[in-house]
Formats: C-alpha cells, structure tokens, sequence
C-alpha cells in the first residue's frame, strides 16, 4: 500500500472531495431511474463507497449507486414496492459473499484483453450518453422537452469551460486536482453573475440525516425468495463483473495488482449493510473511480474521504452542494468518458485477428444496447469458442515406418472436443497395415470427448481385423480407456503424467 506522507494525504483527499461531489448527480440519477427516493441513491453511494474503501481488494476505487443496477430494479420495484428492493440488495450481497467465499474472482483474469477493450470502451459511451438525461426539462405541460436557446448555448458554454479548465491547469500548477478547481470556479462564477443555469438541486434535494437501520418489510416466505432471488443473482453478477473488470482496469493502468475476491467479499458486506439501511445498493463505479485515479490517489482514504464528504453534504452542505451548476458535473464527466474510452482501440481494429476485433466491437455494441452482463459474458463465450476453433485446426499427424514395419502415426496438437471430428479422419483403418501405431508424445490428450474418440477409433482397427498400439498415453487416459485400454504400451519412464479433465476421474 502507498505510503501516506503529507503530499499522499493531501492529494487523496481533494481527491476524495473531487470524486464525492461528481457522486451526488450519479446517485440522484439512479435512484430516480430505479424509481426510488434520491436520498435511497445517496445513501448507498456513502455506505457503498465507504465499505469498499475500507475493506476492499483495490485502493483508489470507488463503488456506489450505479446506472447498470439501477435499470434492473426498475421492474422489481414497480412490480413489487421498494421493501421488495432491500430484501434483494441483502441477498445481492449474501450470494456476493458465497462468491467470495469461494475464491471465483480470480477467474476474471480469463477475461480476454479483447473483452476488456470492449467493455472499456462500451461503459465510456454509456457515461457519456447518461449525461444527455441533463439537458432535459419540464416544459408548460409538465412533459420533458430539451434545453433550447439561450439556455442550451450557456449550459454548453459552462460546459466547455469545465473542460478546458480540467485540461489546462495541471500546466501551471497541480496544487489542487484539475476537476476540483473546475467545478469550484465554474460554480463560483454562476453563483457570482447569477447565471441562470440547472443545478443539482433541480435534480431533487439532498438534504437528509444519518442512515437508519430498516429491516425489510416484506414476508419471510419461499414466495418472496422465490420473486427476489432472480433479480438478486442478476444483479450480483452485474456488480462483480463491473467491479472486477474495472479492478482490473486500474490495475493496468497503475501497474499493480489488485485482490479480485477481497474486493467481492467487501462488495458483498456493502450490498448487505445496505440493504439493512433501505438503500439501492452499488457497485464499482468506472467514472469516479477514473477521476480518483486520474487525480493522482491510490490510497483507502481517498475512497474513505469521498463516502464522509458525501455523508457532510446531505447533513449539513445540502444547501451549497444544491446550487452546483449541473454544467460543471457534466463537464467532468465528459472528460472522464474521453480519458476512459481506449481510443488506440479504434487504429488497432485493422491490425489485430479478425475474431479480437469482432469481440471488441460486439462488446462495446451489447454494452451501449442491452446489458453489462450480457456482453461481458458474449465476448467470453465467443473467443472461447474462437480459441476452440483454432486449436481444433491445429491437430495434424506425421505417418513413418519402425524398424518393424508397422506403420506409425505420430500425432501433434491437442486431442479434445472440438478436434476429435479432425482427429478420425487423420486414419486409415481400412488400407492401413496390419499392425498400426499411434505415438501420442508429441500430443496432449485433453477431455473425456478425446478419450471417446479413442476408444471408437480402436473399435474401427479392431472391426477390419488390424492390431492397434497406443504409444504414450498418460496414466489418466489409461485409467478411463475401456475398448482400447488393451492396446496401449505402457512404458513406466517414458509416458507423460498430465491429468486430463474427466468426469470419471474423482
């Protein structure tokens, strides 16, 4: 962990307080998404935050309310009520800890860099698409209508100044985090000529007190499991996907390494205090957590500072925190999404395999269009298909004569499911010679589906009345082998000793 002198201390709570205050409009937006208070956002964006700052795998990152949990619980809470909503934050974070438990995060390493470029770029545009809901208004008939006229050209005006402030300051000085200073001038500057502009108490207040413990109103039933518990297992999914792929994100972009199951168990514990205190929830959110990082913080307390700011805000800062020109938070978060969106992605498209870049656009496309999840899990199913595919190609056989005259096929490349149709046509059983070997060295015998192939393959020489000899099998093959188990040579010094993945085998 980074050591805290008072640089450290001092540049991870501006960041802290940087990050808190680009969390009030985020948590406001979700909650009304999801049909539920804004306090019940701002609430689970502090407890959230604070929980995984403090107990979680990856310092620098920040979890709170997010969009990608939000669009979930819409239909559970209009369905069912909000209590409805509580119950399954607490069973999220229960199935969270089992996950925990288990030590499964260390399998988003298998994500392929294809997936992460996708998912990267996919969750940049749904960032920046979200930040358009804000320039939006009731009009005379209490229907929304889009900012026009003088209004949109000033919002667009506070806009770009935000912008060209968070990307000019650090040349003169990096005393105080560039957003920082860009969202404390462009506010000072409306409150100052009275700029008439929509802030963040347009959004709804935020004034409130300390969270209160609330069991969740709902009946201790199978029927109530039986309606919470799907959307509870979706949404931890979606929280531990976007939490571990954004873990793995910063840890490239830092060059450390991050724990993967601490930070789904304090995932979980968050999920669970939050549900216990009737709020929505969360999980790592991509956007705070690259401008926490982009400000230089790498430590806890900068996750710490952020959830106490924002506890400050809604008890005693409302006020303040409400006159926050919604200008200023979009502004920032447009520069969050330009500096999160891989755009190296975009020349690389034509130089990588064809199959990568079919995954990195088909991810970005599912994020923006459906589901985290869903695309996530797309791009995973699909390069390991491709990779299936190509492994499949690669089985080939070299065909030589011993000094008996037996005809010997050496075999190479993997032997498993997808090979095993490539591997039977690599032999001739009908014109073959009376005794044939298959030399297995140069070969790895993979699933049970290769075992099968084995065996029918034996099947075919013992049927034209020809004698088989399988040279090299390791012992595991040997354990699981039935019709050809007879022909194998074992030698004790020369056979291989790998294990092969089999349902037989305990």
């Amino acid at each position: 962990m980074l050591t805290l002198n008072p640089a450290n201390l001092k540049t991870n709570i501006l960041s802290g307080l940087t990050v808190s205050l680009a969390l009030v409009p985020e948590a406001i937006a979700f909650a009304l998404v999801a049909h539920v208070s804004p306090l019940t956002g701002l609430y689970a964006a502090f407890i959230v935050c604070l929980i995984t700052a403090a107990f979680g795998g990856r310092p620098g990152m920040i979890s709170g309310a997010t969009g990608a949990l939000a669009v979930v619980m819409v239909s559970l809470v209009t369905q069912h009520g909000v209590e409805y909503l509580f119950a399954t934050v607490v069973l999220m974070g229960v199935l969270q800890l089992i996950f925990a438990a288990f030590k499964l995060g260390k399998f988003i390493r298998m994500v392929p860099h294809s997936v992460m470029l996708g998912f990267v770029n996919g969750l940049a545009i749904v960032v920046f698409m979200a930040q358009f809901g804000h320039f939006k208004i009731l009009n005379a008939d209490g229907l929304p209508g889009w900012i026009s006229g003088s209004a949109l050209y000033m919002m667009l005006g506070l806009i770009g100044l935000t912008m060209a402030i968070i990307y000019l300051l650090p040349k003169l000085t990096t005393a105080i985090p560039s957003t920082l200073a860009a969202i404390l001038i462009v506010s000072g500057m409306v409150a100052g000529f009275g700029i008439d502009s929509k802030t963040v108490g347009d959004m709804g207040s935020i004034a409130g007190g300390l969270p209160q413990f609330h069991l969740p109103q709902v009946p201790l039933n199978f029927d109530t499991f039986y309606v919470i518990f799907p959307y509870a297992l979706i949404l931890a999914a979606i929280g531990l996907i976007e939490t571990l792929l954004t873990l793995n994100l910063i840890d490239e972009i830092t060059d450390t390494r991050g724990k993967p199951n601490r930070e789904s168990m304090a995932q979980g514990l968050a999920n669970v205090v939050a549900g216990f205190f009737a709020t929505m929830g969360g999980c790592a959110m991509i956007g705070q957590s690259m401008i926490n990082i982009n400000n230089g913080a790498r430590h806890r307390i900068s996750g710490i500072a952020a959830a106490v700011f924002l506890l400050a805000f809604i008890l005693f800062l409302s006020t303040w925190i409400e006159m926050i020109p919604l200008a200023a938070l979009i502004g920032v978060m447009f520069v969050v999404c330009q500096k999160t969106f891989e755009w190296g992605s975009l020349q690389a498209l034509h130089r990588i395999p064809r199959q990568d870049a079919i995954i990195v656009i088909g991810v970005t496309v599912i994020t923006v269009l459906t589901d985290l999840a869903i695309a996530v899990l797309t791009g995973v199913v699909f390069a390991a298909l491709v990779f299936a595919w190509q492994h499949a190609k690669q089985i080939e056989v070299s065909i030589s004569e011993d000094t008996q005259g037996w005809k010997v096929y050496t075999l190479k490349g993997s032997l498993f499911f997808a090979s095993t149709a490539n591997f039977a046509a690599l032999f001739d059983p009908k014109n073959d010679p009376q005794h044939v070997v298959i030399e297995f060295r140069n070969a790895k015998v993979v699933d049970h589906s290769a075992i099968e192939a084995i065996d029918s393959l034996a099947v075919r020489y013992s049927q034209a009345g020809k004698t088989l000899h399988l040279r090299h099998l390791s012992p595991d093959c040997l354990e699981v082998l039935e019709k050809a188990k007879h022909m194998v040579e074992v030698n004790e010094f020369e056979d291989p000793h790998y294990h092969i993945a089999d349902n037989k085998l305990n």
